[in-house]
């Protein structure tokens, strides 16, 4: 009776743990847990964040991140649960694949659902602990790509700064393998059907004011610099196809 009862928590563990496959079979992007009932109101849950809010303080503030994570994040979170609901007939549908055909949805499907991935993958796009010494074959396709990792690093930081208004940077990888840099205005990104420059996502910045007004104000420059210092080049390495 005892192996089974735990048996079963193990079994309700794992199930808890289980990721939505995001059209690249070697993706390690999570936070897309989704139950199968589509009168759940938590098709769609946050993931824990590896880190503490004041882990990143040299680039990111813990009020910031505190805010950003449990307020901002969160609000996308709830809001695509309700779009799924009112607007989804298929259980086993994943966000990506609601991602790729967003434009048959509603505004609110659009901005939540492009809401909660930009997120989920944002916070795994950053750690306290940043290192290049598992990325030598993403900076050789740098490299390769953009010539240098100044290059890059330059025109990533222009597509940041001159981003209007809200929205995000990315480094994307195009089906022919190839990476570019983009930036996408509000919650949009480089999945969905209606962006300019579509690839998947191999890093990200969130450049909306509530991601840094509380130290850096209008002083975006600054906080797109500061990334540098909190990027988790393994996690973006572990992109690539």
């Amino acid at each position: 009776m005892k192996n089974n009862l735990n048996s079963r928590r193990k079994f309700i563990a794992n199930t808890g743990k289980a990721v939505l496959a995001l059209g690249f079979s070697n993706s390690v992007l999570t936070g897309f847990t989704k139950n199968m009932s589509l009168n759940s109101t938590d098709l769609f849950t946050q993931k824990p964040l590896e880190y503490a809010f004041d882990a990143l303080n040299v680039a990111i503030d813990a009020q910031t991140m505190e805010i950003h994570y449990t307020k901002h994040a969160a609000g996308y979170c709830k809001n695509v649960n309700e779009a799924f609901v009112a607007e989804v007939r298929e259980s086993n549908i994943s966000l990506e694949s609601i991602l790729n055909n967003i434009s048959k949805y509603s505004t609110k499907m659009r901005n939540n659902a492009g809401g909660h991935f930009n997120h989920e993958m944002f916070w795994q796009c950053l750690t306290p602990k940043s290192s290049k010494d598992s990325s030598e074959v993403l900076f050789k396709k740098i490299n390769e790509n953009f010539n240098s990792f100044e290059a890059f690093q330059k025109e990533f930081n222009d597509a940041a700064k001159t981003r209007f208004g809200s929205g995000w940077a990315w480094l994307i990888q195009t089906k022919e393998g190839k990476l570019k840099i983009t930036s996408t205005p509000n919650q949009d990104n480089p999945l969905m059907d209606i962006s300019e420059v579509k690839g998947k996502p191999i890093l990200c910045l969130d450049v909306w004011e509530h991601a840094y007004y509380l130290r850096y104000q209008n002083k975006r420059a600054d906080y797109i610099n500061n990334f540098w210092n909190v990027l988790n080049w393994d996690f973006a390495s572990k992109q690539l196809v």
